[in-house]
């Protein structure tokens, strides 16, 4: 069944931690009279300093990790760039607050990010927006991403326009970072890396807050009709 943090809120998460260290303790019991043999203790018949080479003392981590953490450097930097608009186009002093927030927090965890893939030797993405506003230019988009032409749209509002598009899109770019994080936990053996694990929970909890503050603030701009 598919595993959705969404759906569960707090429980859900609590339940998966619960899950995890349930798991954990299950492997390391076994019946006092049965003798493991070679096979089960390694059935990969690597020599232990072959596996810690392999994996230089880290617990395993899958495809599915690097994935998540490597989209989510690019999605992250998207936050950035319409973040970054708050001062010059006339954004309200709270939707400038939040901005600033946005630009502060995702910054931070972009640096964390690209250092997970470094110290695991993956190719570690750059955070770079340029190539979001030109025209003909490929962008893979994940989940919630602004298209090229939406990003122009909320380039050319200011003030009380700003305002509702940023909000409206923001709330979009959130969404689908919770879907990232949904289809990261619903893939076999992903998640379990203690730092992937932490980050994962963290963008859940924070994004589905901003969401409900967002949702909120976006009820009280005027209208512009």
């Amino acid at each position: 069944m598919k595993r959705s943090l969404r759906s569960g809120g707090h429980a859900t998460l609590m339940g998966l931690a619960a899950s995890l260290m349930l798991t954990a303790c299950g492997a390391s019991r076994s019946s006092p009279s049965a003798t493991p043999g070679p096979a089960s203790i390694n059935p990969s018949g690597r020599s232990p300093a072959a596996m810690a080479a392999a994996d230089s003392g880290r617990p395993p981590y899958t495809k599915e990790d690097v994935e998540f953490i490597s989209g989510m450097i690019g999605h992250h930097a998207q936050a950035i760039l319409m973040a970054g608009w708050a001062p010059t186009h006339g954004a309200s002093s709270s939707v400038a607050g939040l901005a600033e927030r946005i630009l502060v927090a995702q910054r931070d965890e972009i640096a964390f990010m690209q250092r997970w893939l470094r110290e695991r030797r993956e190719q570690v993405p750059d955070a770079s927006t340029e190539h979001m506003m030109m025209a003909g230019m490929d962008m893979k988009l994940m989940p919630g991403m602004l298209t090229r032409e939406q990003l122009m749209e909320l380039d050319k509002a200011r003030g009380t326009e700003f305002d509702r598009l940023f909000l409206q899109f923001m709330i979009q770019h959130h969404e689908g970072a919770l879907t990232m994080v949904d289809k990261l936990f619903a893939a076999h053996g992903a998640g379990q890396d203690e730092d992937v694990f932490k980050f994962a929970v963290d963008v859940h909890a924070d994004q589905t807050t901003e969401i409900n503050r967002m949702s909120l603030m976006l009820k009280s701009v005027p209208s512009s009709r």
